[in-house]
C-alpha cells in the first residue's frame, strides 16, 4: 500500500517536473523570438540613453546609467501588467497602441533624420540639466520605448497567463540589462583610452578616444534607421502588408513614408492656423 502511494507519487513529481522544464523550454523559445523582434528598437534606445549620459563627469557616469536602468525595470514592470491586462480586457486596445507607437517611431525617426541632413539645429537655448533632471528624461523616453518593446514582444508570446507572464518578464530583464550594460560600456570607451595613454599605450589610447564621437555619430545614425524599420515592420505586421520580396526593404520605406507624411502634419497644420489667423 505504502510502496503504491510512493510510486504515486514519484511519478506525479515526474509528470510535474516535465511540465516545468516544457513551459521553461517553450518560455526559453518565446523570449529569444520577441528579443530578436525587438533588437531595432533596443537599438535606439541603446544610442539615446549613450546620448544622455555621454558628456557628464565621469565619475558620476555609471551611478547615472544604473539610476537609469533601475527606472526602466519599474517601466517594464508597468508595461507588462498593462499588457497583460488589456490582453484580458480589451485586446483590440493593444493594436491601437502599437499602430500609434509605430507611427511615433516613424515621426521621430523622419524628424531626426530632417534635422541632420538639412543641418537644421533647435532655436532652444540649451539648458543645462542638473543629474536628476538627466534620468528623469531618461526614464520617460525609456517608458515609450518599453511600451513598444513590450507590445512588440507581446506579439510573439503565447499559452496560458503564468507562460506568458515569464516570458515577458525574461523579456524586460534582459531588455534592460543588455541595453545599459551596453551603454556602461560605451560611455566608458574614451576613460578606457585615456588609461591606455597614461600606462604607455599613447597611440591605441588616443584613438579609442578619437573614436568616441563616431561610436556616438554611428548609434545615431543606426538608431534612426532602427525607428524606420521597427515603425515600418509594425505597419506590415499589424495590416499583414507583404508589398515587397524584402520584408526589411518593405519596413523601412513604409517607415520613411509614414514618418515623412507625419511628419508634414505636424509642421504643416500650425502653419495653415497661422495663416488662417
Amino acid at each position: 500500500m505504502l510502496l503504491g502511494k510512493g510510486q504515486a507519487l514519484a511519478f506525479s513529481l515526474l509528470a510535474l517536473l516535465d511540465d516545468i522544464a516544457t513551459t521553461m523550454d517553450d518560455v526559453a523559445v518565446m523570449t529569444k523570438v520577441a528579443l530578436n523582434k525587438t533588437s531595432a528598437l533596443m537599438t535606439d534606445d541603446l544610442a539615446v540613453n549613450a546620448a544622455v549620459v555621454h558628456g557628464v563627469d565621469p565619475k558620476r557616469e555609471l551611478p547615472i546609467v544604473f539610476k537609469i536602468f533601475v527606472g526602466s525595470l519599474v517601466n517594464k514592470v508597468v508595461c507588462i501588467a498593462g499588457v497583460l491586462a488589456l490582453t484580458e480586457i480589451w485586446p483590440l486596445g493593444l493594436k491601437i497602441i502599437l499602430v500609434f507607437g509605430g507611427l511615433f517611431l516613424s515621426y521621430e525617426g523622419f524628424h531626426k533624420a530632417h534635422e541632420k541632413l538639412l543641418g537644421q539645429k533647435s532655436k532652444l537655448k540649451k539648458i543645462t540639466l542638473t543629474e536628476n533632471q538627466k534620468v528623469k528624461g531618461a526614464v520617460r523616453t525609456d517608458l515609450i520605448l518599453s511600451i513598444e518593446i513590450i507590445l512588440i514582444a507581446s506579439t510573439y508570446v503565447e499559452g496560458p497567463f503564468t507562460q506568458r507572464l515569464l516570458a515577458l518578464c525574461l523579456i524586460g530583464l534582459a531588455a534592460s540589462v543588455l541595453i545599459y550594460g551596453l551603454v556602461g560600456l560605451i560611455v566608458k570607451i574614451d576613460d578606457f583610452g585615456l588609461s591606455l595613454a597614461k600606462s604607455g599605450y599613447k597611440k591605441i589610447g588616443l584613438s579609442f578616444v578619437k573614436a568616441m564621437p563616431w561610436v556616438m555619430k554611428s548609434l545615431g545614425i543606426i538608431g534612426t534607421i532602427a525607428m524606420f524599420l521597427v515603425g515600418g515592420g509594425i505597419f506590415s505586421h499589424t495590416f499583414h502588408w507583404q508589398l515587397l520580396p524584402w520584408p526589411l526593404i518593405q519596413d523601412l520605406i513604409l517607415g520613411v513614408v509614414v514618418g515623412g507624411l507625419a511628419w508634414l502634419a505636424m509642421h504643416l497644420a500650425p502653419k495653415k492656423q497661422e495663416a488662417q489667423v
